[in-house]
């Protein structure tokens, strides 16, 4: 589990200078200051747009439209669960109602240290229900693996 460091106002609009010569910026900024900070502040809003001369509509809808960009700081634990058609063939919604009726965890939520996301395939297929627990791949989870996984974010 990353830690990061406090936003910082000054070393983001260094990441910014840093990459604003590129031709498209945009995301290579984006994904250097959710690298540094864990997220990217709304605040970075204006300075990519500034640097870049878009507009502020286009810098927030660059970000909203990934769905990896954060805008706040996210749990310790970041664990993705795979709910395609052959992670559920193979028990995936069973995990997930196990965490939400056994410990309260709440796919696409998040309870205190933990979040839970749902993706769409982790080209894991062979050895699924598959995760991604803070970008380590993990194949085969089951309810009890998961859940220690996930418990363990709060202790």
């Amino acid at each position: 589990m990353a830690e990061y460091p406090a936003w910082d106002q000054d070393e983001a609009r260094s990441i910014v200078a840093g990459f604003a010569h590129l031709e498209g910026a945009a995301l290579p900024i984006l994904h250097a200051l959710q690298a540094t900070f864990g997220y990217v502040d709304p605040k970075a809003v204006a300075l990519i747009s500034d640097a870049l001369n878009l507009s502020r509509a286009e810098v927030h809808g660059t970000i909203s439209f990934y769905h990896d960009f954060k805008t706040a700081p996210q749990p310790a634990r970041v664990v993705k669960l795979c709910r395609a058609e052959a992670c559920q063939a193979l028990g995936c919604e069973a995990l997930v109602d196990h965490l939400e009726r056994d410990y309260g965890i709440t796919v696409d939520g998040h309870a205190g240290a933990v979040a839970v996301e749902t993706v769409y395939c982790l080209g894991n297929c062979a050895l699924g229900p598959s995760a991604l627990i803070d970008g380590e791949l993990v194949g085969r989870i089951d309810a009890d693996r998961l859940a220690e996984l996930c418990h363990g974010a709060h202790a």
